[in-house]
């Protein structure tokens, strides 16, 4: 199921960013983000609704130096005031690919992390897949079907 973001949710990403999101459009956001002395700059759009070939589903790009990224079908995020920052991830058939962009301009990409990885003891993974495993965790105690972004756990 796909989640709608609401521009109450975008603002809160604003919020956990330390930036204020621009509407570009109907169903278009885009946060500017200037990371700290050498760190690159970095703009994030959440485009909300997009419909193809029948099917509404949510997209989230980022743009940083010569660096472009997309997460297609995004289901969900939670936003980390803990951490600054926040996490777009997607579920589709027991993999997860996620997105996490930090407030300092920094951005990770994780994709079609198989779930199991997830539910594993992190001591217990090889060493290169620790990181997405630790990542991603958080996605996985989430049932999609009953999330809802009220939850004050999630934020």
């Amino acid at each position: 199921m796909i989640h709608e973001f609401t521009e109450e949710n975008i603002m809160s990403i604003g919020s956990v960013l330390n930036c204020i999101p621009k509407k570009l459009g109907d169903d278009v956001y885009r946060l500017e983000l200037d990371g700290d002395g050498d760190n690159p700059k970095l703009a994030l759009e959440i485009h909300l609704g997009m419909e193809f070939e029948n099917k509404r589903m949510n997209m989230v790009s980022v743009y940083s130096g010569s660096t472009f990224i997309q997460l297609h079908n995004c289901t969900a995020f939670i936003a980390s005031d803990m951490l600054k920052q926040v996490t777009f991830f997607g579920k589709q058939g027991g993999y997860t690919s996620g997105l996490i962009v930090e407030e300092a301009a920094a951005c990770n990409f994780y994709a079609n992390v198989d779930d199991s990885v997830l539910k594993k003891n992190f001591a217990a993974l090889p060493e290169d897949m620790m990181m997405c495993g630790v990542a991603l965790s958080l996605t996985d105690t989430l049932d999609s079907d009953d999330f809802s972004f009220d939850d004050e756990n999630l934020s």
